[in-house]
């Protein structure tokens, strides 16, 4: 286990899940990931759940507000990346060709964010952190461990994240699959799949994958709670094996085992 008191700017740092069910919700990762939840009153928007495991946060669920879901703003796990300033990272977005779908805003005494919309169309969020909030873990089941960008513009994207966040992005070493690695200083935090991969109905979107012991006993599991399979579980050769998912609200996200090294 990785205890995590401090991000590095350009680091993957949160994850929160907009539902139409948070109770369900929670009972369903509860039972998958065996995360618990602390309910935080939001006032008049409800509560905020914070999710955790073995004590330390690992994200957080709220209901979709009336207006998102009038929108057509489906149940989503939203990711953060965490920013020196949220003000300048917006100011950097917008120059790289982004849309504010939110200007930065205050989160109570935790935090300032503003809500991003690259240039393809996929959504994420800054956060500049003013006290620790942040997912507190990983490297054991259960955790964040990976995020693929889902886009049909890879080139753009790859120019707009470099610019905003100084990410590097670049073939892997004797990879002909076009998959692209997401290098932040010195570690690797996520990859973009070449675009053939993106269904013709699915928007561009992040998705987050969760590390589990073994993809095809989690994916059986997540069935039996009322998830869906989209795709697998398969096995990406000396990688590891996957599957992509979705809970019974519909939200997405990827199930992950690593191949033994």
């Amino acid at each position: 286990m990785a205890n995590i008191d401090h991000y590095s700017p350009g680091s993957f740092c949160w994850f929160e899940l907009g539902t139409t069910d948070q109770n369900a919700a929670k009972s369903f990762y509860k039972s998958l990931f065996g995360w618990d939840a602390d309910d935080m009153p939001m006032g008049p928007e409800g509560v905020y759940s914070m999710f955790k495991l073995e004590g330390r946060n690992t994200g957080a669920a709220y209901t979709l507000m009336a207006e998102m879901r009038a929108h057509g703003v489906p149940p989503h796990w939203a990711i953060y990346v965490a920013v020196e300033s949220a003000d300048d990272a917006a100011a950097k977005a917008v120059k790289a060709g982004g849309t504010l779908i939110k200007e930065p805003f205050d989160v109570f005494d935790v935090g300032r964010m503003a809500v991003v919309k690259d240039p393809a169309g996929a959504v994420f969020n800054a956060w500049q952190e003013k006290r620790p909030h942040s997912n507190g873990i990983s490297g054991v089941p259960g955790t964040f461990c990976w995020a693929d960008l889902c886009t049909r513009d890879v080139d753009a994207a790859a120019r707009f994240y470099s610019e905003v966040f100084g990410w590097q992005i670049t073939k892997g070493e004797n990879d002909s699959s076009g998959y692209l690695h997401i290098k932040n200083g010195e570690a690797f935090i996520g990859g973009i799949p070449p675009a053939q991969f993106l269904p013709p109905n699915v928007p561009p979107h992040w998705m987050l994958y969760y590390y589990v012991t073994d993809v095809d006993a989690s994916t059986k599991r997540l069935q039996e709670l009322g998830g869906a399979v989209h795709m697998g579980p398969m096995t990406m050769e000396k990688v590891g094996r996957m599957s992509v998912v979705a809970d019974p609200q519909g939200a997405s996200f990827s199930l992950f085992t690593p191949a033994p090294h």
